[in-house]
Formats: C-alpha cells, structure tokens, sequence
C-alpha cells in the first residue's frame, strides 16, 4: 500500500456517513471529485454499517499495489465509524479534528480510513483536514515530532509496527466451537419464498429486521432493489451477486460479508446450497427490475464474458 498519493500510484477513496455525517460526507465526496480523485460514495445508513463496509472495502483494496485505496467516513463523532472500519485487517482509521491530528495520524497511523465528525467541523476546516490527510506521507514530520524528521529508531519502529500489527490476533483461534449465527436456524423451520423458486426464508426478528435465509444451488434472484440497506453473511455455501447500479461483481463464500445500500439494483446466482444471514433497517420489500428468465438469461451471458 503507497504512503501518499502520487502519480504512479493513482488514488481511490471510498466513502460513506451515517445521518449525522451526511451533509459533511457530500461536501467532502464534492471536494475529492474536484481534485480530480476518484471517489465510490457508498451513500448513508447507519454507523455501523457504513463503517464496517468501508473497512471491508479498504482491506480488500490492500492488496492490490496499482491504486491506493483509502476510505472517507462521517458520523456524528466521527468516532462510531471508526470503530467499526477498524476490525479488518489493514485498515488504520482515526477520527481526527484538527489538521494537526490529520497530519499526526498519516505520519505515525498510517492513517487509511479518515473519520470526521458532522457535528462538530464544518466543512471548511473538513476540507482543511482532508487535504493534510492526503498530502502527508507516513513517517513524515508532523507535530508530534515537533515538525522535525523521526530519530531513525523511531522510523524504523513505525516500519516494523506496519508488519506487526495486521498479527495480532491471527494465531488466536477466534471461531468459537458453536457459531452463534448457525445456532439461529437451528430447528426452525424456512418458509419457502414464493416469488423466487428455490429460497426459503424465517424472519428471525422484527426492526431492526433479521432473517436466515436458503437457496437451493442454480438458483437465482432476478434483478430488483429494496427500500433499505441490507447486510449479509454467508454462513455456508457459494453465490455471485451483481450489484447492476455499481456496475460490481462479489463472488462470496463462506463467512463472507457484503452490504447493499438501499436502492440499488442487484441479481444474484447460487452456485451451492447456500445460508446466509440477512440483516436490514424496516420492513421487508422487493421490486424486481426484470423476469426469472431474463435474469438467467444475462447472467449466462455475463459468466461466459467474465464481465459484470
């Protein structure tokens, strides 16, 4: 992963708030796009959710050394996002204020996700502390080197804790012996999904709304949208989803993650029996944007081309 955006390593910034953040979020997301860096807004839902997906996105983008992936999030505190952004690996978010915490948290941190808060910056100091995110390299002075290089032991500590930090944790053996999600669909009997051959489904509680839900392998879910964000984890089995808006394809897996912002048009194909656990703000709803065949139709098509 680069330290600082250059030219030979060309900038990604994924970005996303909750309610609170939202106005800051559009204006940094305007402010990005007119310095010309890519930006994928993921929208708004809650804390989080938001923060969680860009972390996810952010840790996956780590291993690809042709573009630098950062992510940009906003919630009230700027805090509650940073939280959750921070439980993959590679991801080193920080809520940061001021310029200075910017510029201290690129130099010692890393920093790769930047958390704002929509309640207390406006959007002049924002862009302020945006623009000292993305224009400070890692190691660089800052304040808390009192704007003075690191002594070389110091550096090479900050080098060494970019090694040893994604570690801690891997060597522990973290599953526990029953999962708690699997023990949700446990005895319970799935009411099959009549408007989509080869699903069934159990609400398992109401608002915020959860489910478990199965498909049987070939199955496949027609391109439609809900009125509200959705969260999954595939508890077992294998499926493709088409997220047509993004123009993105995710292949998932077991204990894979993927959230889909309210609004935006998806089909998916199941390729094994597949379980899944589904988690979403309101009431359930489905709008399908095309037919059972059409679907099967295009994704045929699109898994002959490898394209989305």
């Amino acid at each position: 992963m680069a330290d600082s955006a250059t030219a030979s390593s060309p900038l990604k910034v994924i970005a996303g708030a909750d309610s609170f953040g939202a106005d800051l979020k559009d204006a940094m997301v305007s402010h990005l796009r007119s310095l010309n860096i890519e930006v994928e807004d993921l929208g708004i839902t809650s804390y989080y959710n938001i923060g969680a997906e860009v972390g996810r996105r952010v840790s996956s983008a780590t291993t690809s050394p042709s573009v630098e992936t950062r992510g940009l999030l906003a919630c009230g505190t700027g805090v509650g996002v940073g939280i959750f952004a921070n439980k993959f690996p590679g991801v080193f978010a920080t809520t940061c204020l001021t310029p200075d915490e910017a510029r201290n948290n690129r130099s010692i941190n890393n920093c790769n996700v930047l958390a704002l808060s929509g309640m207390s910056t406006s959007a002049d100091t924002a862009k302020e502390i945006v623009d000292t995110w993305l224009k400070t390299p890692f190691k660089a002075p800052c304040p808390a080197s009192k704007s003075q290089p690191w002594p070389e032991e110091i550096s090479n500590f900050f080098d060494e804790s970019m090694n040893e930090m994604p570690k801690i944790g891997a060597s522990e053996n973290t599953q526990a012996e029953t999962c708690a999600v699997c023990c949700l669909v446990k005895n319970r009997e799935l009411n099959p999904i009549d408007i989509i051959p080869g699903g069934s489904m159990k609400i398992l509680r109401e608002s915020p709304t959860s489910a478990i839900i199965k498909f049987k392998a070939g199955s496949v879910e027609p391109a439609h949208h809900h009125t509200f964000g959705h969260c999954l984890l595939v508890m077992k089995g294998k499926k493709s989803v088409w997220n047509l808006s993004k123009k993105e394809r995710y292949d998932l897996g077991d204990g894979d993650y993927l959230f889909t912002p309210a609004g935006d048009v998806h089909r998916v194909k199941y390729y094994e029996d597949t379980e899944f656990f589904l988690k979403w703000d309101g009431k359930w709803d489905m709008f399908f944007d095309e037919d059972l065949e059409t679907a099967k139709i295009a994704i045929e098509k699109e898994l002959a081309n490898g394209s989305v």
